[in-house]
């Protein structure tokens, strides 16, 4: 193999690695256990949320654009219900990150708990306590609208607050 035809192949894998690095950036402070230095409260089952012990629907779901996890303005208002709540209760909550059905089920379930990892970062930002607010993502399952189109894939793009009992 002559090594001019290697070389567009090597320059091409890198250039996809380096863009790989590059995005993800944008989601630094977000890994692990910790989001932005503060820790994550212990989880509970995923179920939890789907449980008795969660009361739901309470809030309306703060929507994403396609393949973001960008808390608009327009959504801010959701959030700020959800904090004005909680600096008035002694509950929890649990943050619950969903996407449209485009996409791998492993992308989509990454792409829901960076939703909720976002939502959970604006509340602490608002002066709540880390430690009271815990994620998760069930990606692409339990649609809040069933079909595909472009109608069905936003309303689909959500996080939900459910309150701890």
């Amino acid at each position: 193999m002559k090594l001019s035809s290697v070389l567009p192949c090597a320059l091409a894998a890198s250039s996809l690695l380096l863009a790989s690095c590059q995005t993800k950036d944008q989601f630094a402070g977000l890994d692990g256990d910790f989001a932005d230095g503060m820790p994550l409260p212990e989880r509970t089952d995923g179920a939890a949320f789907l449980g008795g012990g969660v009361s739901k629907g309470q809030f309306s779901p703060v929507q994403f654009g396609f393949d973001s996890v960008e808390v608009g303005g327009s959504e801010m208002g959701k959030v700020q219900a959800v904090a004005d709540f909680m600096r008035s209760s002694q509950s929890d909550v649990i943050i619950a990150g969903f996407t449209d059905e485009r996409g791998t089920e492993e992308y989509n379930r990454g792409l829901g708990e960076r939703r909720a990892l976002s939502v959970r970062e604006k509340l602490v930002g608002l002066g709540l306590s880390g430690g009271r607010i815990q994620t998760v993502s069930f990606g692409e399952e339990m649609p809040a609208a069933p079909g595909s189109g472009e109608a069905a894939w936003a309303a689909n793009r959500r996080a939900e607050t459910g309150v701890v009992r």
